[in-house]
């Protein structure tokens, strides 16, 4: 086994601390208005942020300090509970339903979202079958079937809820380490048109995600509907300009973008601190993207290397499918920004992850 260096990337730790400081500042920003609004406390959010990022950071040193193949153990169990978990969350009257998913568990305001879970539980399930199962990942039928079939079990359990935006990372990630272990290019091919064929029949059998497409498209055929959200971003990045009107002086905080501390957080960003706010935003996840890679490489195991390409996976679709929405250049889905969005499981579990990365970076070769 290689010895551990003294400190982990801290590139990688740098970039982290500075998306999450970046993250608390605008979760206070976005929401100030809608906090003072709905509760009368400005800071509502802000403080519920803080804790789990409290929490999180917490686990991240946790995980940071514990050796990665410790995970490598657990994966079954943790894959087995999560999916023991996205079972429970359908049951009426266990699961709570927010923003029209069935997709909680918890008491009030406070709760979990198993399919967050599931997306690292399935990362770490994956990252052990191929590093011990490899040589077959050519062969269709005793290599790629099994763990292909795990994935979309998982995934038609999270559209149950329904979650299109958590199902869709879950699975862009996992297909990026199954395709870094060797899947053969034809089966991805074949599995790509299954894919494309599927989300067209999930499009076509829910009237609301058809809109989407529609407003995607063309968000001014419905400006108060469907296409209201991408209008509203837009709407607070081109103002923006190239510095910004100012941290805090956003218009579209003001009720005129729903859920501006989520979703949209990055459309609030762009317009209080404009392109140069937004850029640095971006090249800082690229460079948890670039180590995330380098630690992959530098791996002293396939296990390590396989765990550090699914994390970095994780990251590089979400941070990707987020900003594509609030630009307009993807439907809206329903997905958080990494480390930056409000959003307690979301924070909680990216850290741990994050401090599992930065663990295998600590034994490159």
């Amino acid at each position: 086994m290689a010895k551990a260096r003294s400190a982990p990337d801290i590139w990688l730790l740098s970039a982290i601390g500075l998306i999450l400081a970046i993250g608390l500042v605008m979760v206070y920003s976005a929401s100030a208005v809608l906090a003072f609004h709905e509760f009368g406390d400005r800071f509502y959010y802000v403080k519920r942020q803080l804790l789990f990022a409290a929490l999180g950071v917490g686990a991240l040193l946790f995980t940071m300090n514990a050796h990665y193949s410790v995970w490598k153990k657990w994966a079954k169990i943790a894959l087995i509970v999560c999916f023991g978990l996205l079972v429970i969350v359908l049951i009426p009257g266990v699961g709570v339903v927010r923003g029209g998913a069935r997709s909680w568990l918890g008491i009030s305001s406070f709760g979990i979202q198993p399919s967050e879970f599931m997306k690292l539980a399935m990362i770490l399930f994956l990252s052990k079958w191929l590093s011990e199962k490899q040589q077959t990942i050519t062969h269709f039928t005793k290599g790629l079937l099994p763990p292909l079939g795990l994935v979309f079990l998982a995934f038609g359990m999270i559209m149950l809820q329904p979650d299109l935006g958590t199902g869709t990372v879950m699975v862009g990630a996992s297909l990026i380490l199954i395709f870094t272990a060797g899947m053969r290019m034809a089966h991805l091919g074949a599995f790509a048109l299954i894919g494309v064929v599927g989300l067209v029949g999930l499009v076509i059998a829910a009237p609301y995600r058809m809109a989407r497409i529609t407003s995607f498209l063309d968000p001014w055929s419905d400006p108060l509907g469907g296409g209201y959200q991408i209008i509203q971003s837009l709407f607070a990045i081109g103002p923006g300009g190239l510095v910004g009107l100012g941290l805090g002086m956003s218009r579209q905080k003001f009720s005129y973008l729903p859920e501006p501390q989520t979703d949209f957080i990055f459309s609030i960003l762009a317009e209080e601190l404009g392109f140069i706010g937004g850029a640095t935003l971006i090249l800082l996840f690229l460079v948890v993207v670039w180590r995330g890679i380098r630690a992959a490489i530098a791996a002293p195991d396939t296990f390590g290397s396989f765990l550090a390409v699914g994390i970095t996976g994780i990251i590089g679709v979400q941070v990707l499918i987020n900003i594509g929405v609030v630009i307009g250049m993807m439907p809206v889905t329903g997905i958080t920004l990494p480390l930056v969005s409000y959003g307690g499981s979301s924070l909680t579990l990216l850290l741990t992850a994050l401090g599992i990365l930065l663990n295998i970076s600590r034994y490159s070769r």
